[in-house]
């Protein structure tokens, strides 16, 4: 099936990889939380027809712009919500979009919030500091690099970042004052520690830092994990795509505990937590790009995947399914919901592609 591209370039990262993880079948709803350029979208689409569903999701307005045009094609079958992912499971129960055969978290940033879009996530063009992804947060960039004390600056700069020389980029950002440009404020990183690059450029850190701090991408990060799973139907499975440490740290630790059955410290003489494990790994390690793939796609080299699937039904809290039922349907293959949710709404009818304004609902620091 052809897919409309009328969209910038875009080369969705660990592609193969991520398809086999969702382990798409046909006939099945997934959601993309992070769905930016729509590449990853438009392959769950393709492999899960027909009569596969999806839920796009993303806080950038421009990327569900971009994700419209490329999934044009599949507007039968696809809802997209101008969001931020934190909201996941409000967006789900809005729209009656539970339980799912899958769910997928990108977490880096798409080719078109890198390449010039005029709100300075990237040290290559020059653009004002703003790094929000939503025009509906109030705290940009700027805000932070010229209003925080300096300790707190670094602090930031060392937590976010894993920057060694925070103190000296804060101290030399602070001298430099008002800083609104992101040339302005590469500058003044490389007069802190230089312009000598190894691997990487040296403001990329501090930039990161930064990007994380505007749109508290470790604090939601942890908030939609636990969301995501209580989405998921039986044997559904959760894939995350990140790009550093700090995200893959939050990941790893997420999915490793709730594999457990017993989460108690290691001096507890007996278990007291009554915790049951809900997943099953996947990638006991964790999925890299191939040399292939970073030749081709270099933007992709640090990119990091990891899987789990649900062992257990899913959670009782909304009180609408006890077990997820099994049924083989004529356009459809694996489990469908459970006659008490399909009482509520179900799917009378595709879904026809939709774009929906953000609620109002502002980031503050």
């Amino acid at each position: 099936m052809s897919i409309k591209m009328t969209a910038p370039s875009h080369t969705p990262v660990l592609l193969k990889e991520t398809i086999e993880a969702l382990a798409v079948q046909a006939g099945g709803r997934y959601i993309d939380g992070t769905v930016g350029g729509g590449g990853h979208a438009a392959a769950i689409l393709e492999r899960s027809t027909p009569g596969g569903q999806l839920l796009g999701i993303d806080a950038d307005p421009e990327a569900i712009k971009v994700a419209k045009d490329r999934l044009e094609t599949y507007s039968d079958s696809t809802l997209l919500i101008n969001e931020n992912f934190v909201n996941l499971r409000a967006i789900c129960i809005k729209y009656n979009f539970f339980p799912v055969h899958g769910i997928l978290f990108d977490l880096g940033l798409s080719s078109l919030q890198l390449n010039g879009n005029g709100r300075g996530f990237s040290f290559q063009h020059d653009a004002p500091l703003d790094m929000r992804l939503s025009p509906s947060q109030e705290v940009t960039a700027a805000d932070i690099i010229n209003t925080i004390p300096e300790t707190k600056l670094a602090r930031l700069i060392k937590t976010y970042g894993e920057e060694s020389r925070s103190h000296k980029i804060a101290h030399y950002i602070v001298k430099e004052r008002p800083i609104k440009t992101t040339l302005h404020l590469t500058q003044a990183i490389e007069k802190a520690i230089g312009t000598k690059r190894g691997r990487i450029h040296p403001a990329t850190k501090t930039f990161q830092a930064l990007r994380i701090a505007v749109n508290h991408e470790l604090e939601y990060l942890e908030a939609v994990l636990k969301q995501a799973l209580s989405l998921l139907g039986f044997e559904g499975r959760l894939v995350v795509i990140s790009y550093h440490s700090l995200e893959d740290r939050i990941v790893k630790q997420f999915m490793q505990q709730e594999a457990r059955d017993c989460i108690c410290p290691p001096s507890m003489p007996t278990c007291v937590c009554r915790h049951k494990a809900s997943l099953r790994l996947i990638t006991k390690k964790v999925v890299t790009p191939s040399p292939d793939e970073v030749q081709l796609n270099p933007r992709s080299r640090s990119a990091k995947l990891r899987a789990a699937e649900r062992i257990t039904a899913p959670d009782q809290q909304y009180n609408t399914f006890k077990k997820p039922s099994f049924s083989v349907g004529t356009n459809a293959q694996g489990w469908r919901r459970s006659a008490s949710v399909e009482k509520l709404g179900g799917f009378s009818r595709p879904y026809r592609l939709i774009l929906f304004e953000p609620t109002n609902r502002r980031g503050k620091m």
